[in-house]
């Protein structure tokens, strides 16, 4: 009897790690990953600045919908068998030590996203899963029998019985494939990116940050908080990278033009104004430079009082009302116009692709195409920074391997 054949489109950190917890829980599939590229796990090699940020502790996370503003309530489910300890297990048992930052960041003991990459693909190659390169997914039909005949390009079509789409952030000419199929999707838009802001004057901040502060879209309830910096087009680090990922459609449908509100404390107007009208009490005569708020820098203090029209060699008795007022404003809501959208380095995630209301929320099979499945990015799940988008990939991927295994073992 022959092999089931398997078809695995995407060989990113998904579709790889998916097919390699089939070809390790059973004999009975012949898979095959066709990549579009010409390098398998080439974002996978990338990611954490090549230090491969591979999950999160979640210590700090107090409710999925904080790093997944699309798609946490499928994955609460999904994580009761697949979580972030389940996946440190399984690398620990194929040789990867893994440690933990601080921030709950975890990556390999290495720091080198390569040993990850490379544990994949000898996993892979060990169990005689094929990686077919450079074939780009044109057409996806079904025939009489349920096969699939799936076509890449200019190359001959091939015909599988069961297909996983693994293939991270999707285009809409890519997602009318399974349109065509009754499927319901998403259009995708982009998520996790910096903001552009032209202002001369912020932007020869570069490299300044504020560790704690929280940043906000006027007119919305956007609001996300950590470290801001400054750089020469405008804004990034955690807390605008956040904001970007809770704010995507609103923001792409503003054609990334909205106004940014940037707390720079963190805190409330009341303690704000205590906090300013402390120094001119406490230190009367010092000036307005040599005393500033937790937190801020020099150079970011000079760039505050100067937007205020305060003069940073005067004493702070000798400051007026209205400017502690003004300053008292600026220090928790100053705004900036957002006038377009940055890549955030080499990482780019989607928001959008497959609706979550098209696969079953056990298997994550398709509704309406029976052995074709979805895991990864290609889901309309996204997270913000940390290791919760490659989470999302490994527990996406692993149960949609299990099911597809525990169906072939039913079928004997």
């Amino acid at each position: 009897m022959s092999a089931t054949r398997l078809a695995i489109i995407g060989a990113g950190a998904a579709g790889c790690f998916c097919a390699a917890n089939i070809a390790e829980n059973t004999r009975e599939f012949d898979i095959t990953i066709f990549e579009s590229s010409d390098k398998p796990m080439h974002k996978l090699s990338l990611t954490g600045g090549g230090r491969c940020n591979i999950t999160n502790t979640f210590d700090t996370v107090g409710a999925l919908n904080h790093v997944y503003p699309r798609g946490a309530n499928l994955l609460k489910k999904l994580f009761y068998n697949f979580d972030h300890n389940a996946l440190q297990e399984w690398f620990l048992a194929h040789g990867v030590t893994l440690f933990a930052q601080d921030d709950g960041r975890v990556f390999p003991t290495s720091q080198n996203a390569l040993q990850i990459v490379d544990t994949l693909y000898n996993a892979l190659i060990a169990k005689g899963v094929t990686i077919k390169t450079n074939h780009r997914l044109s057409s996806l039909q079904t025939n009489a029998e349920g096969k699939f005949i799936l076509s890449f390009d200019e190359k001959p079509p091939q015909t599988f019985d069961i297909v996983v789409v693994a293939t991270g952030g999707t285009s809409p000419a890519f997602l009318d494939i399974f349109k065509k199929l009754g499927i319901e999707t998403i259009e995708p838009v982009p998520s996790l990116f910096t903001f552009t802001i032209k202002d001369p004057d912020l932007n020869a901040l570069m490299g300044a940050t504020v560790d704690d502060a929280s940043c906000s879209i006027a007119g919305t309830k956007f609001t996300s908080e950590g470290s801001v910096l400054v750089t020469h087009w405008g804004m990034s680090g955690p807390a605008i990278l956040k904001l970007s990922s809770y704010a995507a459609r609103y923001l792409k449908e503003n054609k990334y033009t909205s106004n940014l509100i940037v707390n720079w404390l963190n805190t409330n107007e009341e303690d704000a104004r205590n906090i300013v009208f402390s120094f001119q009490s406490r230190y009367p005569q010092k000036t307005v430079l040599s005393v500033r708020p937790d937190g801020i820098t020099n150079r970011m203090w000079l760039y505050i009082t100067n937007k205020c029209g305060i003069d940073g060699a005067k004493r702070w008795s000798e400051v007026s009302k209205k400017n502690l007022n003004r300053l008292v404003s600026i220090l928790i809501s100053d705004t900036y116009k957002i006038q377009g959208r940055g890549h955030y380095k080499e990482e780019f995630v989607t928001s959008g692709g497959i609706s979550l209301n098209a696969v079953s929320s056990k298997s994550l099979e398709s509704k309406a195409v029976k052995n074709l499945y979805f895991v990864g990015e290609v889901l309309d799940i996204d997270a913000v920074t940390g290791g919760f988008n490659l989470q999302s990939a490994w527990t996406t991927a692993y149960t949609a391997a299990m099911s597809i295994v525990n169906n072939q073992n039913k079928s004997n």
